[in-house]
């Protein structure tokens, strides 16, 4: 017996201890989650209070002296706020988030008829699409119906995408964008697949697909990086122009415009199984995630190629004013939440790839460069994202949209490594 014993004593510690490590990094893993919502916690409390018996201003960013900086219900982020209190609800379960998440979603009513640009997307299923998760009130489910209807009124068959803005000039006023169609656009499908399922009318699938292989089309290059902007002549359906309002130049890449992609064409292979959109998901994702000049702590600079020879901007870029390149969390927070879902629709490397790809981002942005644990400001979660850079707007400020799918990439982490 004691031979025996002596045999397989050796196999006994080695796999007592691997169950050892496994617990260790379990709770570590779980440490920087729940370190993350209880850095939010207070943070939230304080922009609870800022906007109590207020709910027209959503928060937004901070404006540069760092004051709050509020967008109205009108404008693209106001779904982002009572979307995170939903997360915040769903990881702690405490009644004073659930109250204030249903009375903010409440206050977006009205934007289900918004027919002015494409955000209704943003705005209803991040904060609705959320709401209906947690309470299956059929009030809920009419008005993001009503929001899908209203965004199919900005889709043209003749284009086969939905105009994302306006008319307006391009950066620099150097065309004009008739028909302007946006790499951001992608996260507004989700709404009309939600819209088919529920009332089994296809039409709004359809032109998710329709807008989905656009820009497929059209938005995306030879090596897998993509255009922000892509003007097409509403009467032909031609491409006029493919640029940039964000990015460093019309053939850059845009950090948060790659994310977008990655997130968009993510949940648009989830929703239709289409392998040309898991194709085109992995090919964006491997572009950023392979990128030479993506940082060792993954959170990229606000474009891909700030300065670089080949690369002329459309406005008045000087090198000095920006040092060091501002990077942009909010694009490492987007990328993050699309490559842990992403990784569940592979297999084998890629599937671990990405799942440690975006752990890494997860865990740049639960450190001390990142999260909100010195007061840097009394409201925001996440430090230093870089909304619009072109025009020095929002640089390397906290974004509502950053702390947002944050959140939502912490909590996707923890229901995958439960599983």
């Amino acid at each position: 017996m004691n031979k025996l014993f002596l045999t397989f004593k050796p196999r006994f510690y080695t796999i007592l201890t691997l169950f050892l490590l496994l617990a260790i990094n379990s709770k570590a893993q779980d440490y920087f989650i729940k370190k993350s919502f209880a850095t939010a916690a207070p943070l939230y409390d304080n922009l609870l209070k800022t906007t109590e018996g207020n709910f027209k201003d959503y928060p937004h960013a901070l404006h540069p002296d760092g004051t709050l900086k509020y967008l109205q219900i009108d404008e693209w982020t106001g779904g982002f706020w009572p979307g995170i209190l939903w997360y915040m609800y769903e990881f702690t379960k405490e009644e004073k988030w659930l109250k204030h998440a249903e009375a903010w979603t409440n206050s977006l009513e009205s934007n289900q008829y918004n027919t002015a640009h494409h955000d209704i997307g943003f705005m209803m299923y991040c904060s609705y699409g959320n709401a209906i998760r947690f309470n299956p009130n059929p009030k809920y489910q009419d008005i993001l119906i009503q929001s899908a209807k209203s965004l199919l009124k900005r889709y043209s068959p003749t284009v086969g995408s939905i105009q994302s803005w306006n008319k307006r000039k391009s950066k620099g006023n150097i065309n004009t964008w008739e028909y302007p169609v946006i790499m951001d656009n992608m996260m507004n499908l989700e709404l009309l697949f939600y819209a088919s399922k529920v009332t089994g009318d296809t039409i709004y699938k359809h032109v998710a697909i329709k807008h989905a292989e656009q820009t497929m089309k059209n938005h995306i290059r030879a090596d897998n990086s993509t255009y922000h902007v892509v003007n097409y002549d509403p009467q032909t359906g031609k491409v006029l122009h493919q640029q940039t309002l964000q990015g460093f130049s019309d053939n850059s890449t845009w950090a948060r415009g790659q994310a977008w992609g990655i997130y968009g064409f993510t949940s648009t292979y989830r929703e239709t199984k289409d392998q040309r959109f898991l194709n085109t998901a992995i090919a964006l994702a491997d572009f950023f995630i392979q990128h030479p000049n993506l940082p060792k702590d993954k959170i990229p600079y606000w474009d891909f190629n700030v300065g670089q020879a080949g690369y002329k901007p459309d406005w008045n870029f000087n090198p000095q004013q920006y040092q060091p390149t501002p990077k942009d969390a909010s694009a490492a927070a987007i990328t993050s939440s699309a490559l842990l879902e992403l990784s569940t629709f592979v297999k084998g490397e890629k599937a671990k790839r990405y799942k440690n790809t975006a752990l890494k981002m997860l865990k740049s942005l639960s450190s001390e460069a990142y999260l909100n644990t010195d007061n840097a400001n009394p409201y925001f979660l996440l430090k230093h994202s870089t909304g619009n850079l072109p025009s020095n707007n929002e640089v390397d400020v906290p974004l509502i949209y950053a702390d947002y799918y944050f959140l939502e990439a912490l909590l996707r982490y923890k229901r995958l490594t439960a599983q």
